[in-house]
């Protein structure tokens, strides 16, 4: 990385350890990325590790990258390692990047890890003393390029670390920076959160086929209108009531409609699954 003060890292080079959903979606952001910290990054510059034989040779088709088996397999230098294997083999991950000295070398890359529920204390006993960890929740579509992602730093991670994180997840969608202890909270809105607008999603569709529509008709309205009305907030930047205030005619179909939402416990509901995802997260974190 590059070392001008006041400036975010230049990255040049990186590996993905684990070349999954998330780890395919972080790879097709970096590699198109055209500006930011990543925009000097090209397929030559990114080494990707995963055990699938197969799966490897249609990344490397994919990307253009170099794969690996392992991360104890990768035989060079990098800025920046992405940890984006699953929390339950992360200790093995760990284990075989502690046998590269390329990884834990003089020269330490920084460490961004994707895996829910794991916190980066963890990360900090298990690598060499010193070692800057960023730990990312993104969520499923960041595989579409429309990703939320939480970020938080280690205790010896820079600003200019978590610069270079937002740099990435920014590219394949939005990313926010929070405390540590908010990250739970991040995993029960946005982690979680794609279920809960599939689920709505779903519930319009049956609920416009009971009143005779196609199925297929009311799942096009239903996910159309979902995608819009996100769309239409983002880009006006109205506060959600604001916009839906706008939708309400006086005793229209609308006001109607959000009358019985309302009255059947929508809003207490969308809390409960919240609270039940945050308390989960705590437990798993634990």
């Amino acid at each position: 990385m590059g070392t001008d003060a006041g400036h975010t890292h230049t990255v040049a080079s990186a590996a993905v350890i684990g070349a999954g959903t998330m780890g395919c979606a972080i790879l097709s952001g970096m590699l198109a990325a055209t500006e930011g910290p990543f925009a000097a990054v090209g397929p030559a510059d990114v080494v990707a590790a995963d055990p699938g034989q197969a799966h490897r040779d249609a990344v490397a088709e994919r990307f253009g990258v170099r794969c690996v088996a392992c991360a104890a397999d990768i035989d060079r230098a990098v800025d920046v390692v992405f940890l984006c294997v699953k929390p339950q083999v992360m200790d093995e991950a760990l284990r075989q990047v502690n046998e590269n000295p390329l990884l834990v070398g003089e020269r330490m890359p920084l460490f961004v890890t994707v895996a829910a529920g794991l916190k980066t204390p963890t990360y900090e006993a298990a690598l060499p003393t010193g070692a800057r960890v960023v730990r990312a929740m993104p969520n499923t579509p960041l595989s579409v390029g429309a990703g939320a992602t939480g970020l938080c730093a280690g205790a010896c991670a820079t600003a200019d670390d978590v610069a270079v994180a937002c740099g990435l997840f920014s590219a394949v969608g939005c990313a926010v920076v929070v405390e540590e202890d908010a990250m739970d909270a991040v995993c029960a809105v946005s982690g979680s959160g794609p279920a809960y607008v599939d689920a709505f999603i779903e519930a319009l569709r049956d609920a416009g086929a009971s009143l005779g529509l196609r199925a297929e008709v009311a799942e096009t309205l239903a996910l159309q209108t979902v995608l819009g009305a996100a769309k239409l907030l983002q880009e006006t930047g109205q506060a959600p009531e604001e916009a839906r205030r706008a939708v309400c005619s006086p005793g229209g179909t609308t006001l109607a409609g959000l009358d019985a939402l309302f009255r059947t416990g929508f809003q207490a509901s969308v809390q409960a699954a919240v609270t039940a995802a945050d308390q989960r997260s705590k437990e798993l974190s634990a």
